[in-house]
């Protein structure tokens, strides 16, 4: 995960207009001003390689390694912020936000007991400050529900959400003018679901956990690793993070046509969160993949997990859009979601990336069990976490989670496996896309300006059954109305 060529451009400006600058203390402050400006602009990789370069010239002064640590948590980059944020504290016990941001970093990897630490020092801290009393509230009802959970994990006779849900006892509504579904997804319902959606209309509930249902016996019927066979002269389109981004979904069939048999997709993970349209999203997936089991697929990324839907908005949007028993279901339904696909025996499609195992074989990916929340190492966890790096061997993930793979890694791995090349998602491109390690690691991204944010183009790629040669179509972001991304996000993500 180095620095992008663009980002190296911009710090070496920097860099040039402080180069008459002779005192390092003054000049680490005037990079840790520009980074902050950055910073403001939302440009957080640039904003981390100057405050690297502003800790290179004074590596003793907390806010630095504490402005860092918030651009890292900004990046996604939580491993690396936990880290800073811990220094920060280390060379100033006082120094609040360090307690906060190291909080949020942990909150994200799902070590909950670790944030409630840090927000217990910073409510004792500041005990007339309501924001901190909040977050510490907060905090300590996740991990006593956690705890509770376990406590009654021991009665096998629980039921599981999805038998406690009776559908035909749900009534509609005389005045509900919305889709009907009937004994199955048929193309008219989900021409008719589009519509809706896209003129932000709702589903009846009734008809969506009458979907939901069926897809968790669906995908519960699936492998780990489902094996796809795409024919001599057909198209296969594969599409990277979504991440609620309803209406680039959208876009997406306007370029690229339809699902349909003659017209199949695999969308390879991070499907919900961040984006406010992931219920739209997510319903318009699943009911493609009901229309069509064997012509759309869905891989899981590492969005399709509790703590991620918990703090990233998905788990709001659907109490806020249907009930809190829905998102418990869909819980339920995402931890059957397969890991990976194989094309033609030829292609690994997986959301994050490689192993920190050298040996891992496409047999140990098959026996690999799924149905759980993503454990923080093992097959699983690198399936759904890792990343490339351009340099040889593997290094600690900045995410906290996972492992960075190299070129060389990448190369055993297909040769060990008798794979062409990977495609994996997971990181924002600024092309939508990037193939890296001599062709054989391919990240694709769909989500154009992410979050509203980033500016960067999506991408989607198409192989054909006798070609496997990938083909990029990239394209710009589409209006869509006026819902800020993290809408439904976590008070807990309120960073300071």
């Amino acid at each position: 995960m180095a620095a992008k060529p663009g980002v190296v451009q911009q710090v070496e400006a920097v860099l040039k207009k402080f180069e008459v600058v002779k005192d390092p203390f003054t000049k680490a402050l005037k990079l840790k001003d520009e980074a902050n400006q950055f910073f403001k602009d939302e440009h957080y990789e640039v904003a981390i390689e100057l405050y690297s370069k502003a800790i290179e010239l004074n590596p003793t002064v907390s806010i630095f390694y504490g402005n860092r640590s918030f651009a890292y948590l900004k990046d996604e980059l939580y491993g690396s912020a936990v880290v800073d944020a811990s220094k920060a504290i280390e060379l100033e016990p006082t120094y609040i936000k360090g307690y906060y941001r190291r909080a949020s970093a942990n909150m994200a990897l799902g070590k909950f007991k670790m944030a409630l630490r840090d927000y217990e020092a910073v409510s004792k801290a500041l005990p007339r400050d309501v924001d901190a009393k909040k977050k510490f509230d907060e905090c300590q009802k996740i991990v006593r529900r956690i705890a509770f959970e376990k406590a009654i994990a021991v009665d096998h006779d629980q039921k599981s959400v999805a038998e406690q849900i009776d559908v035909e006892a749900i009534e509609v509504e005389a005045g509900y003018q919305g889709p009907v579904l009937g004994d199955a997804v048929t193309l008219e319902f989900m021409k008719e679901l589009i519509a809706t959606f896209r003129e932000q209309g709702k589903l009846h509930k009734k008809y969506a956990y009458k979907m939901l249902l069926t897809i968790r016996k669906f995908f519960m019927s699936l492998p780990t690793m489902v094996e796809i066979d795409v024919p001599a002269g057909k198209k296969f389109t594969i599409c990277g993070d979504i991440h609620g981004q309803y209406y680039d979904l959208l876009n997406v069939f306007e370029l690229n046509g339809l699902p349909s048999e003659d017209n199949p997709y695999l969308f390879n993970g991070d499907f919900v969160d961040r984006g406010s349209f992931s219920v739209e999203t997510i319903f318009t997936m699943f009911g493609f993949k009901l229309l069509y089991p064997n012509h759309f697929f869905m891989s899981r990324g590492n969005h399709e997990s509790d703590t991620m839907n918990k703090m990233y908005g998905f788990e709001g949007e659907v109490k806020s859009k249907f009930t809190p028993q829905m998102a418990e279901l869909f819980t339920e339904i995402f931890n059957w979601l397969p890991l990976c696909h194989l094309i033609n025996k030829k292609i690994l499609v997986c959301h994050g990336g490689l192993f920190k195992d050298d040996n891992v074989t496409l047999d140990d990916i098959r026996a690999t069990s799924r149905n759980r929340q993503p454990p923080e190492e093992g097959i699983m966890c690198d399936l759904l976490w890792s990343d490339p790096q351009d340099f040889p061997g593997r290094a600690p993930s900045k995410r906290g989670v996972g492992v960075q793979f190299g070129p060389d890694v990448t190369r055993a791995f297909c040769e060990r496996t008798g794979v062409q090349y990977i495609v994996r998602s997971h990181e924002v491109k600024p092309d939508g896309y990037e193939v890296a390690h001599n062709g054989q690691c391919i990240t694709v991204f769909s989500a154009p300006n992410y979050c509203d944010t980033m500016g960067n183009r999506g991408a989607f790629i198409t192989v054909r059954g006798d070609d496997l040669t990938p083909k990029f179509t990239t394209y710009e972001a589409v209006d869509h109305p006026r819902m800020k991304p993290m809408a439904y996000a976590s008070s807990l993500f309120g960073f300071l």
